[in-house]
């Protein structure tokens, strides 16, 4: 009997924290992305004067991202435990693989961006006349909207092709993951927001399986009981 409330206490707690964890990434990740693209020019070879204006608002975003992080390794995390048994060897280790690989795009952008903002906020004159700017800038850029974004389209297919195996999300999210993560592979060059595309994704997902979640407490709690 002991097992069996277990069980039952797993099924309804594992898949409330992926949602909560991927809300949290979701939000955390739109706040920051938000709080860049209004302080500065989406143009990695734009002047400093944005980054230099705007110094603290980017740091902000800078400071929101490891947290947003750690709310996406949660959510693959408990996604992973929730799958269990029905796991596919292929598929999980593209899935978490292509996960961590993303946030070692982010966070390495992140780095760069950070550094840049720490020598201009310090008043170094040199990093903008030797083109020590111009240069980390396209670097912070490249690894956000060129490896991020390839790894968060990979990271949607596969999570797709798990979820048409196993059930765990409606078939049409599925169907839409490929869709999104086609457009984030195929993309070239300058797409305003389209890293938005991911967190808006995972927040869908997020807000599905926790209502589900709390649709299968109510009907566990109205269940006669067995004597």
């Amino acid at each position: 009997m002991n097992h069996e409330a277990d069980l039952i206490r797993q099924r309804l707690t594992t898949p409330r924290a992926a949602a909560i964890a991927g809300i949290l990434f979701s939000v955390l990740l739109m706040g920051a992305m938000f709080l860049i693209r209004t302080s500065i020019s989406g143009d990695p070879l734009a002047a400093s004067t944005d980054a230099i204006k705007h110094s603290r608002r980017i740091s902000l975003a800078l400071d929101l991202l490891p947290f947003a992080g750690i709310s996406f390794l949660w959510f693959v995390g408990v996604l992973r435990d929730r799958l269990g048994q029905l796991e596919d060897r292929f598929f999980a280790t593209v899935f978490f693989g292509s996960a961590l690989l993303f946030l070692a795009m982010i966070f390495t952008g992140a780095a760069v961006a950070g550094g840049i903002i720490r020598l201009l906020s310090s008043g170094s004159v040199n990093l903008i006349g030797k083109g020590g700017y111009t240069l980390a800038r396209v670097q912070a850029y490249q690894a956000m909207h060129t490896y991020a974004i390839k790894m968060a389209g990979v990271f949607m297919i596969s999570t797709s092709t798990i979820s048409l195996r196993t059930g765990i999300v409606p078939r049409w999210m599925a169907f839409l993951g490929f869709a999104l993560a086609l457009m984030l592979l195929l993309s070239v060059g300058t797409i305003e927001w389209i890293l938005l595309v991911f967190p808006l994704w995972v927040l869908l997902i997020s807000v599905y399986i926790l209502i589900d979640n709390f649709r299968g407490a109510l009907r566990t709690a109205a269940a006669p009981k067995e004597k």
